[in-house]
């Protein structure tokens, strides 16, 4: 009997703590035993392409703070004042940001990236949520001035690192080396050290030294440069060559003119507008570029360094193969030729043989 009326006892007090009382709310509870979560999503444009390096700014208040006790309430309304959150973060290579260990409570997100109108969206996090916020597409900016005011030297050099690493994994069928084009509306400029990355990374390519080798095998077979005569000595002094040429070419024209005159080494892709004025605009690009103050002049770098390439290669060509002024001149217009047939190329084909371009985002849960 009294073990019944022991449990009786014991229910009705579990009953009148846990209930609340008639046409009252459920006492909230405490942010103190609020779990962090997280917060993610995708930077794409209107195309729905990924946008790589966009700036994220995560803004939001700590509500724990609202629970620390304190000595007067003058000292707590300053505690609640001070406590918000300010998180930066950069787009990866697949246009995703995130932002973890975040208390839960409203938050409001700024996106900016070169070239486009800043973005703000607000959501309010729950307690221990994985927040999955929607596709964050931005538009392109009518005065891009306005995007590039507040964005120090390393920032975009941050972005311009984060793009890079997009373009070194372009290859044309999965294979060839695809890394001097941009598929980002108004990219980011490179630093003098990213345009020597991406010279080192073209010469040390595999597929680099396939077509050198390639090459100079169709020179033994048809003789060409007879001085460096046949088996496998002159085979070698053909490969060693056309490495040279290769090599001139790539770092005169590709990183150290560049780096001299702030000129941008890359190709950057149009693919809009009339057949006719995308074939003359990758014809232009032989001779004119973008600067590294994103303005178009003369392509300086390209122009010179053909020419000095072919300076370069009398050299180490055959005396009778040496014609001075009328090899360096032939060469150079060679080198032109190849770069407006290759940004032909670029602009009507390469692209859609290339994976690793920027795609568009998967859709967002």
């Amino acid at each position: 009997m009294f073990a019944v009326v022991a449990l009786g006892w014991a229910l009705s007090c579990f009953a009148q703590g846990s209930a609340p009382a008639s046409g009252q709310p459920p006492a909230p509870q405490s942010t103190a035993n609020a779990i962090s979560g997280s917060i993610r999503g995708t930077v794409v444009d209107k195309s729905g392409a990924i946008i790589v390096g966009a700036q994220v700014q995560l803004t939001a208040k700590d509500q724990s703070a609202k629970d620390q006790s304190a000595k007067d309430q003058s000292a707590q309304d300053q505690s609640s004042k001070d406590a918000v959150l300010n998180h930066q973060a950069l787009s990866g290579d697949d246009g995703q940001f995130s932002f973890v260990n975040i208390p839960p409570g409203p938050f409001h997100l700024t996106v900016t990236s070169a070239g486009f109108s800043p973005q703000t969206i607000s959501g309010v996090l729950h307690s221990g949520e994985a927040c999955v916020v929607p596709q964050i597409v931005l538009a392109i900016a009518t005065d891009i001035t306005q995007v590039q005011v507040g964005l120090t030297r390393a920032e975009v050099a941050e972005v311009a690192e984060a793009q890079l690493k997009v373009e070194e994994k372009q290859r044309v069928l999965g294979a060839i080396p695809n890394f001097y084009v941009s598929y980002i509306p108004d990219a980011a400029p490179l630093t003098p050290k990213q345009k020597f990355q991406l010279a080192v990374k073209t010469m040390v390519d595999p597929f680099t030294f396939v077509v050198v080798a390639g090459s100079a095998g169709v020179q033994q077979a048809q003789d060409h440069f007879v001085g460096y005569g046949q088996g496998t000595e002159g085979y070698a002094k053909r490969f060693g060559a056309n490495y040279a040429d290769t090599a001139s070419g790539t770092f005169i024209g590709g990183a150290i003119l560049p780096w001299l005159l702030k000129q941008d080494p890359r190709y950057f892709y149009k693919g809009t507008g009339s057949f006719q004025y995308r074939f003359l605009y990758a014809i232009a690009n032989a001779v004119i570029c973008k600067g590294d103050n994103r303005h178009w002049q003369p392509n300086y770098s390209n122009v010179l360094g053909n020419l000095a390439a072919g300076g370069i290669s009398n050299i180490y060509y055959p005396a009778q193969d040496r014609n001075g002024a009328t090899l360096t001149l032939e060469n150079a217009a060679f080198g032109i030729a190849g770069t407006a047939a290759s940004n032909v190329l670029q602009e009507f084909l390469i692209k859609k043989l290339t994976p690793h371009t920027v795609r568009p985002a998967p859709n967002q849960p």
